[in-house]
């Protein structure tokens, strides 16, 4: 095994790897209710950038389809999150509303703070 062998497979099996490690972003993407305000687009735009030159590299330089479908795979995962956060954005500024003495709110705590809770032989609101 020669060292281009090692090098190849070293970068095979981390761009592997690093494709799920998109997993656990996403699914924290999903699960986020304030409009994803914590993913920054400017990052993740450069990631995909940054990996679609990558792959245009790996075609056109190399003629190596292999390498261009593991970048491919990473443009995906950043594709992904951008579109999951554009989306929670736009849910969330479209969900705020503003309370009777003008302090706005998403509706997520809206929901929270006015939700019945129920307790076995007690009912009451959560207030504000």
């Amino acid at each position: 095994m020669t060292v281009a062998d090692v090098t190849l497979a070293v970068f095979t099996l981390l761009n592997s790897l690093r494709f799920l490690a998109y997993v656990p972003q996403i699914a924290k993407a999903l699960k986020d209710q304030s409009g994803a305000e914590a993913i920054s687009f400017g990052t993740w735009w450069l990631f995909l950038v940054s990996h679609l030159s990558a792959m245009a590299y790996a075609i056109v330089n190399q003629g190596d389809w292999a390498m261009a479908i593991l970048f491919l795979s990473n443009v995906v995962g950043c594709g992904v999150i951008i579109a999951i956060a554009g989306w929670k954005r736009s849910q969330h500024r479209r969900l705020r509303l503003t309370t009777a003495d003008g302090v706005a709110v998403s509706f997520a705590d809206y929901r929270l703070a006015t939700r019945k809770r129920r307790r076995p032989g007690l009912h009451w609101r959560r207030q504000i």
